[in-house]
């Protein structure tokens, strides 16, 4: 199945270019993250279903492969150190994963936790745990470049599977208070369908209508959209807006049953709603499309 990039996308530095990224389509809506320390020509992989188009990458770079990131256990961000061991390339890498779901990460050798710091070549990452999509989740900060799994993803969040809505919604929190020029870098292109889903419950939101062009503008010509930034999540991503007075009104309209005293109790109704998947029948005629 042809995944839904179709225009790769171009690198970009952060850490005042200490760190250069990539983003590699991989399945059908992963995206694979090489991070590569720019003094050093160290790499390391976040994340992914496999390993090819990363190994292709960083061997038409002249990097060295040290170091696999994983944030949580699902196959399709383990699943790039099983290709590794396949190939007989896991051993010897560090393979750093969470520690509260170790045992599910193949090959581990280094379990890290909240507070924790990753080093490697001349970069040195923090790790936030996230609990909330998977118990023992972990995202990794390198300073103004932010790789978050399945957590936060661009326009909307991760599912709710073995944590409960206020894990999830204190790990959204935490995101969403770094620096508003932090990179997002989800683990997948997400993005249409969950502002398809913003839109209809904050359509009052002028910043969400200009990223709603933008974005559709950008997937029409095959491109990505993650990264994103932190302040473009606060400004428009329901799942952190759960002060909205919009936003309430709409859940409160939708869901009559639910108690909204609190912002967990806001956040599980979102969750819930847009769980339900009723946001897909909505046309692109009901979209602030414009001139898109």
């Amino acid at each position: 199945m042809a995944h839904v990039v179709t225009v790769p996308p171009e690198p970009f530095v952060g850490m005042g270019g200490a760190l250069r990224v990539v983003a590699l389509p991989a399945a059908q809506d992963n995206l694979v993250w090489v991070v590569e320390c720019t003094a050093t020509g160290q790499a390391a992989v976040v994340d992914g279903p496999d390993a090819g188009a990363a190994l292709a990458w960083i061997d038409a770079r002249g990097l060295t492969l040290v170091a696999v990131l994983n944030t949580h256990t699902h196959g399709d961000h383990v699943g790039v150190n099983r290709d590794l061991e396949r190939r007989g390339l896991l051993e010897g890498l560090r393979v750093i994963g969470p520690a509260a779901a170790a045992v599910d990460v193949p090959g581990i050798t280094e379990p890290v936790d909240e507070g924790d710091t990753v080093t490697f070549g001349a970069l040195t990452a923090t790790v936030i745990r996230t609990d909330g999509h998977l118990h023992g989740h972990v995202c990794y900060r390198f300073g103004d470049v932010l790789f978050c799994g399945d957590t936060l993803f661009t326009g909307g969040c991760g599912f709710v599977f073995d944590g409960t809505p206020a894990q999830m919604s204190d790990s959204l929190a935490r995101l969403v208070s770094l620096p508003a020029d932090t990179r997002v870098c989800c683990a997948h292109e997400y993005t249409q369908d969950n502002l398809r889903f913003a839109w209809t419950v904050e359509p009052g939101n002028a910043a969400l209508a200009a990223r709603i062009q933008q974005v559709w503008a950008a997937r029409g010509r095959g491109e990505t959209v993650v990264p994103s930034t932190i302040g473009e999540e606060r400004a428009t991503n329901p799942f952190v807006r759960l002060d909205s007075p919009e936003l309430i009104a709409r859940i409160r309209v939708a869901m009559p049953d639910s108690r909204l005293d609190t912002r967990t109790e806001v956040f599980a109704a979102v969750r819930g709603l847009k769980n339900a998947g009723l946001h897909r029948a909505v046309p692109e005629g009901a979209l602030p499309l414009g001139g898109a």
